[in-house]
């Protein structure tokens, strides 16, 4: 009996003991043109991800032309000098092989997945797709169209729509992420066009390959240096400079009128961090706290005491420029004011009264309970390298998380707090059924802007 006692306990102490977060061995080597390669061995699957990153992203794209970073990657597999679009297909499809592409702020990142015994032929594929596209006219004026359409389902659909108004009003044209693909960018996209980016950005010294898998590290940086090493060096990427975000002297407001909506969406939103944010840490802690869970005192507010919406969530973005820190949800249209009241309030009694030690305490042990999970397949581990080689940060950033989060105080978690949440200056956007509830949205803005979800474009 007292052994089974004993065992009992050391299996509860393993269940709540937090995993470490630490990123496994790994190689890395720079070619001589450019190309940073990593490779990880992970054993006990059969598996490798082959992931490619295109530094630049959204922040890359000419101010015309926003959504040209994602239109070049979608084209890659749609052609290339010795082979069809359905004959790449084909050869994917025997492998098993998987082949997506995402752009976000700072790249642009494909992510591939073959068996491990087809690691040469999946490389193969894909480095004929990245150094040797076509760009077949009929096949940019077919994605051109689809991209047109998309943008029409993207406004049937209020819940994903209120994402680019959010970024286009609050970030305004002038800054990389408020330019959001339209009607009007896409007209300024040709093939030509996509040529010329491709031909800026798709140079050695911007791409940054990385393996992770079942496979031997050693072998793989000799056959990833022959593939790549041969490529002309070009011109790298300049990164913009930092641009600084400020508050407003005043609230302001952005209307999107949806006719016969029966539910408003919003964001209140107002100036954020970086990666390299000295706070960062602390920042975090704050935001699950207020935020990042189901009982995040917004989601307690808003959902569980008064069922005001299906949920609330607070986000901070932590990319290479300085983003938003915003607040997000939705809720009927009569209880439109009364949510954002709510949300505000909220948002005032964290600025000023901060959050509480057990709170802090719960926000420490909850990441460290679920950020593990985010280092567990081989695609996630390749995308956290490529991602901390684009941000500038270093493996410190992860191995060392756990003991930043601990070392994180109250004081300083609430000075955070004061300083990132304010509650003055902000910025709003709401899409609904407008004129059910434009006259109480004084209150908040003193003149807000209006204009209809059919018109073109986000802003």
């Amino acid at each position: 009996m007292r052994l089974l006692r004993l065992l009992a306990g050391l299996i509860c102490f393993a269940i709540v003991l937090p995993a470490q977060l630490k990123l496994p061995p790994y190689l890395t080597k720079a070619l001589p043109n450019g190309v940073t390669v990593y490779v990880m061995k992970k054993a006990g699957v059969p598996l490798v991800n082959i992931n490619i990153a295109i530094k630049g992203g959204r922040e890359s794209e000419p101010v015309n032309q926003a959504g040209i970073a994602s239109i070049t990657a979608d084209l890659l597999r749609k052609g290339t000098t010795s082979h069809s679009a359905s004959e790449i297909s084909e050869e994917l499809d025997a492998l098993g092989g998987s082949y997506r592409n995402r752009t976000d702020e700072q790249s642009t990142l494909l992510e591939t997945e073959f068996l491990a015994k087809d690691f040469s032929q999946g490389l193969s594929i894909i480095a004929d797709t990245m150094l040797q596209p076509s760009f077949p006219e009929p096949e940019v004026v077919k994605l051109l169209g689809q991209r047109r359409d998309d943008i029409k389902a993207l406004k049937d659909n209020p819940q994903r729509a209120i994402s680019a108004y959010a970024h286009a009003f609050f970030f305004g044209p002038d800054h990389p992420y408020g330019r959001i693909v339209d009607e009007q960018s896409l007209g300024h996209i040709t093939r030509i066009d996509i040529e010329r980016y491709y031909n800026r950005m798709y140079t050695p010294p911007n791409l940054i390959v990385a393996v992770v898998g079942d496979v031997e590290p050693g072998a793989v940086l000799r056959q990833l240096d022959r593939v790549f090493g041969p490529v002309p060096a070009g011109t790298p990427y300049i990164w913009k400079q930092p641009i600084e975000l400020k508050s407003q002297p005043a609230c302001r407001m952005l209307l999107v009128d949806k006719p016969a909506s029966t539910q408003t969406y919003f964001y209140i939103m107002q100036p954020g961090i970086n990666a390299h944010n000295p706070d960062r840490a602390a920042i975090r802690l704050v935001n699950t706290v207020f935020g990042g869970t189901f009982t995040s005192l917004l989601n307690e507010e808003l959902r569980i005491k008064t069922g005001l919406t299906y949920g609330a969530r607070a986000y901070i973005d932590r990319d290479r420029l300085q983003g938003m820190n915003a607040i997000e949800t939705f809720t009927k249209t009569a209880s439109t004011a009364r949510a954002m009241e709510l949300s505000l309030s909220t948002l005032k009694v964290l600025h000023e009264n901060g959050i509480t030690a057990a709170q802090l305490a719960s926000a420490k042990a909850y990441l460290k309970g679920t950020l593990p999970r985010s280092l567990e397949t081989g695609n996630q581990l390749a995308s956290q390298l490529i991602r901390l080689n684009v941000l500038g940060l270093d493996r410190s950033e992860i191995d060392n998380l756990f003991q930043r989060l601990d070392a994180v105080t109250l004081e300083q978690a609430n000075a955070a707090a004061k300083k990132y949440y304010q509650t003055d200056g902000l910025t709003f956007v709401l899409i609904g059924d407008v004129p059910k509830f434009k006259a109480e949205m004084t209150k908040f803005a003193p003149h807000p802007h209006e204009i209809s979800i059919s018109q073109p474009g986000f802003d």
